[in-house]
């Protein structure tokens, strides 16, 4: 029983008590509604006189806040559902985002070792060009297109007549050898010379005439119209013999190669380096042709 009914039984039994006998017999018995207001204001007065300063305290066991019903319950129920499967989706998008950026550090991984080993192959392909280059920095590159076969060279001072050059006797079969490759050359028959040029250096690797047979295969190259080929030959004859009687000829046709594919300023380098090397030693129809090949290139 809680003290609001403990009071209003209190308070209906003092009433009771002092009630006149006669009066009780007079009056019609009250309502149920009237007792009940009635015992209302008797409780009130009551709670006036035992707390003068206002309700009672929460501790009297009396609670201002309503009972849970089905449907707050039901409220509650649905939105801690809500709540549970937003936590749910917010998990699902964690991972998600996680696995994705696991891949995109994996693609980044992958690419940026691709890009090193691509980079890797590029550094050892300059490394491999400038190995071959000429000491300087002429370098020889292949060209986007090659050029259209030139037209051959006339026969100069620059290369021997055959058999009776420098005082060269006819019965040397050396001497033979290289004459016959290079009237094959003079008579335009360029892939014969260069084969007969080439066993010839091979019969003879130490015969005076090994210079001028391997700058006249880079000749026949460069009339043939490959001035790749031709270079490489160029180049490859200054570098075992520098100091063969046509190594300096080998720079100045290495220049004149160079200008074919493209590459005036490597041309360039190429002149310099002959005038660099050999100066007051180089020929005086030579350095005719290589100062009109720098004004040519432009390399002034």
């Amino acid at each position: 029983m809680t003290s609001k009914r403990i009071l209003a039984a209190v308070a209906a039994s003092v009433t009771l008590a002092l009630w006149p006998a006669p009066a009780l017999a007079q009056r019609p018995a009250p309502t149920p509604e009237e007792r009940l207001e009635r015992l209302e204001r008797q409780v009130q007065e009551v709670q006036r006189q035992v707390f003068p300063r206002g309700r009672p305290a929460a501790t009297a066991g009396f609670s201002d806040e309503p009972a849970a019903t089905q449907s707050s319950v039901a409220t509650l129920d649905q939105r801690l559902d809500a709540l549970e499967r937003q936590m749910s989706d917010l998990l699902r998008q964690s991972e998600e985002s996680g696995h994705r950026l696991q891949s995109l550090e994996a693609d980044l991984g992958k690419l940026r070792a691709d890009q090193e080993r691509r980079i890797a192959t590029l550094e050892q392909r300059v490394s491999d060009a400038a190995a071959a280059a000429v000491p300087t920095t002429a370098t020889v590159e292949p060209a986007a297109t090659l050029p259209k076969p030139a037209t051959k060279t006339k026969p100069d001072a620059t290369e021997p007549k055959p058999a009776v050059a420098d005082g060269a006797a006819a019965t040397d079969p050396g001497e033979d050898a290289y004459s016959a490759g290079f009237r094959l050359w003079d008579a335009g028959k360029y892939d014969e010379a260069i084969t007969a040029l080439r066993a010839f250096n091979a019969a003879y690797p130490k015969h005076r005439r090994v210079s001028y047979a391997k700058n006249l295969i880079g000749r026949a190259l460069l009339d043939k119209g490959d001035a790749r080929g031709a270079a490489e030959a160029f180049l490859a004859n200054y570098r075992s013999n520098s100091n063969g009687e046509r190594a300096p000829d080998s720079l100045y046709y290495l220049g004149q190669s160079l200008v074919k594919l493209g590459q005036p300023s490597q041309a360039c380098k190429a002149y310099a380096e002959l005038d660099s090397v050999y100066g007051s030693k180089v020929r005086a129809d030579l350095k005719k042709q290589v100062a009109a090949a720098e004004s040519e290139a432009k390399c002034n």
